[in-house]
């Protein structure tokens, strides 16, 4: 079972709703690797060197500076930090509900899963049902870890979910993107992408349908370590050439055939017919030429 990882109160209205934090993510899953000496094996601690005095400097001499300048810090203790930080109130104060699809994913960041805390089953479950049959989410803001966060609650099938969303501030907008202008979309190109989608709609989104290779890789590799055998270097594939001609890469996709790719089967089976061997002279027709003569 999973651990809390503390506790908060819904609140919209005269409505408090205490629940529980619950990290949506397995940390025991990623593969991590730590600094260790190369020469005993034994893991690394870190250390801060100051540059300009070329010493090591304790933990007890470091302060928290700000870059107002380049090069430039005005510089903060400990206190002077804890002093301007947000007080936890772990409240997650709904200020409006808003249709789902008006949150747009780019400003979706860590989620975490909210459990109703002792007594308040019933209003968490009244909550997320009528969320869900409206199709909202609530928008709030959280405040732990001496910050004020943005956050979104959903509804979904096992209870609620608080999405941590960016703020405007920390979005880049499109316009930074340097995009040439929208080329003209012909009739036919669009026809064919439309019958590749269909061709591969699913229902539901099945995340288990998938699996980390690169996760599957490395464990490999350090169990065969573990074993005390050798890491050999596998060749990558080369990448294939790129398909300029967007028709008949659609069609291609689709099976439909023709294009460069029918042309090249064809071609190759020219080539196959001229290299089979010729039909073996039967004793008939050897006959018949030596009778000619």
């Amino acid at each position: 079972m999973a651990t809390a990882l503390g506790s908060a109160t819904i609140s919209f209205g005269l409505v408090a709703i205490p629940v529980k934090l619950f990290s949506s993510g397995k940390t025991s899953e990623s593969v991590s690797f730590r600094m260790v000496h190369d020469k005993c094996g034994t893991p690394l601690k870190q250390q801060y060197m100051c540059p300009k005095d070329n010493e090591i400097v304790p933990r007890e001499n470091i302060a928290k500076g700000y870059e107002f300048v380049k090069d430039q810090y005005v510089q903060f203790t400990t206190e002077e930090v804890k002093a301007v930080e947000e007080d936890p109130t772990r409240a997650i104060a709904i200020s409006e509900f808003i249709p789902m699809d008006k949150v747009d994913p780019v400003y979706f960041d860590k989620p975490y899963y909210l459990g109703p805390d002792k007594g308040a089953e019933r209003a968490y479950a009244l909550l997320g049902e009528a969320m869900r049959q409206k199709g909202l989410v609530g928008i709030a803001q959280y405040a732990a870890r001496g910050k004020n966060y943005l956050v979104m609650l959903r509804a979904v099938k096992e209870g609620l979910v608080m999405q941590q969303l960016r703020y405007a501030h920390e979005v880049r907008p499109f316009s930074e993107i340097d995009l040439p202008d929208t080329p003209e979309i012909k009739p036919g190109e669009l026809k064919l992408a439309l019958q590749l989608m269909e061709q591969n709609v699913t229902k539901d989104f099945r995340p288990e349908a998938y699996t980390d290779s690169s996760r599957a890789r490395m464990l490999a590799m350090i169990q065969k370590k573990v074993d005390g055998q050798d890491i050999l270097a596998i060749a990558s594939e080369a990448p294939q050439a790129q398909i300029i001609d967007l028709m008949d890469a659609l069609k291609q996709s689709l099976g439909e055939g023709g294009g460069s790719g029918a042309k090249k089967s064809a071609a190759a089976e020219r080539k196959a017919a001229k290299r089979s061997p010729r039909p073996a002279k039967t004793a008939t027709t050897a006959k018949k030429r030596k009778a000619a003569r």
